[in-house]
């Protein structure tokens, strides 16, 4: 039983998508006048969609409960210089809010370079602004670990960043329609690699054009295999990194990391970890 309910926790993306798609079929069906027989026939879809979501639901509440627990791997940072942390598993777990699409242990991170300006969120006037404002922009990004590149993705463009509570409405939803695509269209460009114990590394949100790998390529951690961009649904642009134990979002469950021999608000004594929620690190 155990074993289903896990199985089941796995695939709640694709359940969870799809009851949503009938759930809006049977609302656009209501607003047509149906024989009796076909009207009988939406009833039934449409308790059966909303059986299948509620059951998600529960799944999505109850059933990490049931997951392996996996000691933390420590990796190479995908980033190097100075950079500031946000929805980190360092402040809590699940980072991101939730554990789909393998996010349990994501982080994400901004660049802030000493002497630059980033611009803050929620001042100016604009609720768009464009991206080659962010020092992240381009920054290039590299392997974490040592493996095979086994999904490599740059066709998607690059998008302005959401710079303030109205931009960031708009953001919400904008991924509400983003997750009819599947994770996919979530991440944005993205590498994912397998390592030799077959943990699967993701770097997402990278720029459209800039990955330098491809599917069947053998990596080395800290070497280049794009760069930062504002692809997928992100609010600005940023470099989001997480372990995974499959090679597909819709399944694959969070593995807890450190990054290796970082340094933390300035501090001169490297350190394997993870920055918290608005602390910075330094990668040489």
């Amino acid at each position: 039983m155990r074993h289903i309910l896990i199985s089941l926790f796995r695939v709640r993306g694709p359940l969870y998508l799809f009851s949503a798609v009938l759930l809006i079929a049977v609302a656009v069906a209501d607003t047509v006048n149906l024989p009796d027989d076909l009207a009988i026939l939406r009833a039934v879809v449409a308790i059966f969609a909303l059986f299948v979501f509620v059951s998600c639901v529960l799944i999505m509440i109850f059933g990490a409960r049931l997951l392996e627990e996996h000691e933390v791997t420590v990796v190479t940072a995908p980033v190097r210089g100075r950079w500031l942390a946000l929805n980190s598993p360092a402040s809590k777990v699940p980072s991101h809010g939730v554990r789909m699409y393998g996010q349990a242990y994501a982080i994400d991170l901004v660049a802030e370079p000493s002497g630059s300006v980033r611009p803050e969120f929620g001042k100016g006037a604009s609720a768009m602004r464009e991206i080659e404002e962010y020092p992240a922009l381009g920054k290039p990004v590299f392997a974490m670990v040592d493996g095979v590149v086994v999904r490599a993705s740059d066709w998607r463009r690059d998008h302005r960043a959401r710079s303030n509570w109205f931009g960031l409405i708009y953001l919400l939803a904008e991924g509400a329609v983003r997750e009819l695509g599947g994770p996919g269209f979530v991440i944005g460009n993205h590498v994912v690699i397998r390592d030799a114990d077959g943990r699967f590394a993701l770097l997402a949100h990278l720029h459209r054009g800039s990955v330098t790998v491809g599917v069947g390529d053998k990596v080395q951690a800290g070497q280049q295999i794009g760069r930062c961009g504002n692809s997928g649904n992100s609010s600005e642009p940023h470099v989001h990194a997480q372990l995974m134990d499959r090679i597909s979002p819709w399944t694959g469950q969070g593995i807890p990391m450190a990054f290796a021999g970082i340094r933390l608000d300035g501090s001169s004594v490297s350190e394997d970890g993870l920055p918290a929620n608005g602390q910075h690190m330094q990668v040489d």
